[in-house]
């Protein structure tokens, strides 16, 4: 919630943002403000007390140096230098909530259904960000090997990174107009060409140039990108009937060696290594919950019951195929 509030330092001090919010932004950060109370305990005074050091008093209330340190340890960009400053911003921020929250109550606008609401959702979405976290602690980090194998399968991304310019089409179409565009492009000499041409069949499309590190570029489609020559012209399909059309203007070496690369890819790994056993822990405890959907959300039952008898059908089919199968071989 640090991010909402920026006590990371991104704002100057004395921003006047909390000035110029509406009534809805003003619920939202009542109530997040509100969570934060409940998840860092700053309205347990004594247990407060005894963990930790006083920061300021505001009114009835306590801010801890454990909530300012709190804060600080989820900022970007704090050097040692400058921690002594951010951490007096960090708490002038918190004064600025505490002064916020204790009118809230006083407004009663902790009674607010929109309040209260917001306040269970941000209280939701902590423990589940709690429980990942949880699962991330104990995922291993990169090993050595993995971030020296990663290198040196994708040179495109390192010792042959390239800095691409290039020209773009994007669009949606037809598999008749994609098999003319096929044929078009061994005749076109510019994105011009190809532009004229898919306009003059109704084709919409998005025109894009730019300078693209590889990095930038879809990994999928790197590989056939980096073999593209200078002025070269290519379809791309980019799913379903999405297409793009991609010219080389021209492109430079600029590699990035294996001891400045390994920091990237070992965050990089972790983190790809973490979304696929957070994605597997989710469908591991989602097949074991028992989800229900009802009123506007329930599937269509007449719907559900067909697919059900088509699935029996189909492996009725099957298994008779499978011993059909069986009784052929045996004769042979």
């Amino acid at each position: 919630m640090a991010h909402f509030f920026t006590l990371a330092g991104t704002e100057k001090p004395g921003s006047e943002c909390w000035n110029n919010m509406n009534i809805h932004t003003f619920l939202v950060f009542t109530a997040l403000l509100l969570a934060l109370a409940l998840t860092t305990g700053c309205g347990k005074k004594e247990d407060a007390k005894a963990a930790t050091q006083v920061a300021a008093r505001v009114n009835a209330d306590e801010i801890t140096v454990h909530q300012v340190n709190y804060v600080l340890a989820r900022s970007q960009n704090v050097t040692p230098e400058v921690a002594a400053q951010a951490k007096r911003d960090i708490l002038d921020r918190l004064i600025d909530q505490h002064l916020a929250r204790q009118k809230a109550i006083e407004n009663k606008l902790d009674r607010s259904p929109n309040v209260m609401q917001a306040i269970e959702a941000a209280k939701s979405e902590i423990l589940a960000r709690a429980y990942l976290e949880q699962i991330a602690v104990a995922i291993p980090k990169t090993a050595p090997w993995e971030t020296q194998k990663y290198y040196k399968e994708h040179p495109e991304l390192f010792a042959q990174r390239r800095l691409f310019d290039l020209e773009e089409l994007a669009f949606v179409a037809k598999g008749d107009v994609v098999k003319g565009l096929h044929e078009r492009l061994s005749r076109a000499h510019s994105m011009q060409d190809i532009a004229d041409w898919l306009q003059s069949r109704g084709v919409k499309f998005v025109a894009n140039r730019g300078v693209r590190a590889a990095e930038q570029i879809p990994l999928e489609l790197l590989p056939k990108v980096q073999a593209m020559k200078e002025g070269q012209i290519q379809l791309f399909e980019a799913g379903g009937e999405r297409f793009q059309v991609i010219r080389v203007v021209a492109y430079k070496a600029e590699p990035v060696d294996e001891q400045t690369a390994t920091p990237r890819i070992q965050q990089f790994l972790f983190n790809r290594r973490s979304s696929e056993v957070m994605a597997k822990e989710m469908k591991r405890i989602k097949e074991q919950a028992k989800i229900e959907f009802v009123g506007e959300f329930a599937p269509d039952a007449a719907a559900e019951a067909k697919a059900k008898a088509e699935a029996e059908a189909n492996a009725r089919a099957l298994d008779k195929a499978k011993s059909k199968t069986g009784v052929e071989t045996q004769a042979k």
